[in-house]
């Protein structure tokens, strides 16, 4: 389970505002402000689900070790850029014709 230190700092690797992540997780932007500032522990899921949607935006969470716990990108920025131009090469953006749908 991450803290709410880790939180801060994963926020900030990967650029995401609280309220952006608010919508992302679907936890409340409060919340997140009273973890993220030690003031409350929200329950085992909450925070659970704050961690899946930080390491969906690129963020990878460091077990206690021997120097601490930590937050890193899964991505260099340089790797992160050439998968947002794979990303978007995909031609023409449509809407499927799927019958029966």
């Amino acid at each position: 389970m991450i803290t709410g230190s880790q939180c801060r700092a994963a926020r900030a690797l990967v650029e995401v505002s609280r309220q952006l992540l608010a919508t992302l997780s679907g936890v409340n932007e409060d919340t997140i402000a009273r973890f993220e500032r030690k003031l409350e522990t929200p329950a085992a899921e909450v925070v659970s689900t704050l961690q899946t949607a930080l390491e969906a935006a690129g963020a990878l969470f460091l077990e206690e070790g021997e120097r601490g716990l930590g937050v890193q990108l899964k991505f260099t920025r340089s790797e992160a850029r050439r998968l947002s131009v794979l990303e978007s090469e995909g031609g023409l953006v449509a809407n499927d014709e799927v019958p029966g749908v």
